[in-house]
């Protein structure tokens, strides 16, 4: 199945090509935020934005996840890169001809929320379908890599070009991003899956069986049962690190600027080690490591007095962070992809994609007013701790399971 070295070009032509894509997006995304700061200076409509994006993948993951595991994987990505690069071409061009209301936004981001709830467990299982078992820790290194560049980069390009050019051109980046993606993933040749002779079954009939996947494995049970709890405490933090810098230290937005720079170098650290030398043999004990490091390192970065020199202690904190994440991550995803069955692994993947979507506006909701009262620093302490304490619970949780039987 896999002839020699030549999964490797397969491989790297697909993550070249999804690197460019994600690189669209973010730079895309970035300037969306400042373009509706600008345009409302509302909290509320960016609240709305992001509800707008998060709310279609709570919805369409599950259906997602079947299509994935019933379908063509590589057609549901091609399909879903192309829809989102036109409704950004079609959404540019009536930008540029007429003065749209505010709120057409949404619109679009709801669309190109629904195409990556699809485009994302396919392109996951197509992965163990180009890569042999030994190598997806090491080449899910190098995919969340390229990730961390382009979240490194996205922004950076996103503020140049809105800089110098007006939002209905920015938004084209996106569509050349689309288009390289899908021609990259249109060359290569997937191997052909073997579909289960089940595969007509009802819809109800086939959610439940993607979670069985999860039931019947204790190990992975455990692990994405952990994460989901931690999310809804973690998934906010993104949203506070402004906060953390402008309001608790009192620093410039440049400051501000350099946190998220400390974040995805930590990011890219622990990619480049994952795909180099780090073997993570034992997945779910290291995945575990990385839920429990995300909490500490969230709970140090609470107890940081607001000093200028605390800020370079929180700065590091966010490089240990990314790292932590990855740690997480990229174990987790391999285990996924060596051990799940092929027709099953995108509702696995779905329901990864479910817990993140549902945890974050979850998470905002309930975290924001408590944030509001006590302060963002406490957040993170709140945040770290509780973290920390539900990781122990489910693995002792696991542990107890596990010498019983």
């Amino acid at each position: 199945m896999f002839e020699k070295d030549k999964w490797k070009t397969k491989f790297m032509i697909v993550a070249l090509g999804q690197a460019v894509s994600m690189l669209g997006s973010h730079g895309v995304q970035f300037a969306l935020i400042w373009w509706l700061a600008e345009k409302t200076s509302s909290p509320l409509m960016l609240g709305i934005s992001g509800i707008a994006a998060y709310l279609p993948m709570a919805v369409f993951s599950p259906a997602a996840g079947i299509a994935a595991d019933r379908y063509n994987r590589k057609m549901i990505s091609v399909f879903s890169d192309m829809a989102m690069g036109t409704i950004a071409w079609i959404y540019a061009v009536m930008l540029f001809f007429f003065d749209l209301p505010v709120w057409t936004v949404f619109i679009m981001l709801c669309v190109r929320g629904i195409g990556s709830t699809f485009q994302q467990p396919a392109i996951q299982s197509i992965i163990p379908q180009l890569v042999p078992k030994d190598q997806l820790v090491k080449t899910n290194g190098w995919m969340q890599l390229l990730n961390s560049g382009s979240f490194l980069l996205g922004p950076v390009i996103g503020a140049s070009l809105y800089a110098v050019f007006p939002m209905s051109v920015v938004l084209m980046s996106d569509v050349a991003g689309a288009i390289l993606a899908s021609t990259a993933l249109a060359i290569v040749k997937i191997p052909k899956l073997e579909k289960a002779e089940n595969e007509t079954q009802h819809f109800a009939a086939e959610v439940k069986e993607g979670i069985q996947v999860f039931r019947e494995d204790k190990k992975l049970y455990y692990i994405v049962l952990a994460e989901a709890l931690c999310m809804f405490f973690y998934a906010p933090l993104s949203s506070f690190y402004p906060l953390m810098t402008s309001d608790y230290f009192g620093l410039s937005a440049m400051y501000g600027s350099a946190v998220e720079l400390c974040f995805a170098v930590g990011m890219i650290v622990s990619s480049l080690l994952f795909s180099s030398v780090l073997k993570a043999e034992r997945k779910i004990r290291v995945s575990f490591i990385g839920l429990f490091g995300m909490g500490i390192i969230s709970a140090v970065c609470g107890m940081v007095p607001p000093v200028y020199a605390g800020w370079f202690f929180f700065a590091a904190a966010c490089i240990g962070l990314g790292a932590a994440g990855n740690v997480h991550t990229i174990p987790l995803t391999a285990y996924i992809q060596e051990t799940v069955s092929p027709e099953k692994m995108g509702r696995a993947f779905s329901v990864l994609t479910l817990i993140s979507s549902v945890t974050m506006p979850a998470g905002l909701l309930f975290s924001s007013p408590i944030a509001e009262k006590v302060g963002v620093d406490a957040w993170f302490f709140i945040s770290g701790l509780s973290m920390t304490a539900l990781t122990a619970l489910v693995v002792i949780r696991c542990t107890v399971k596990r010498r019983r039987n």
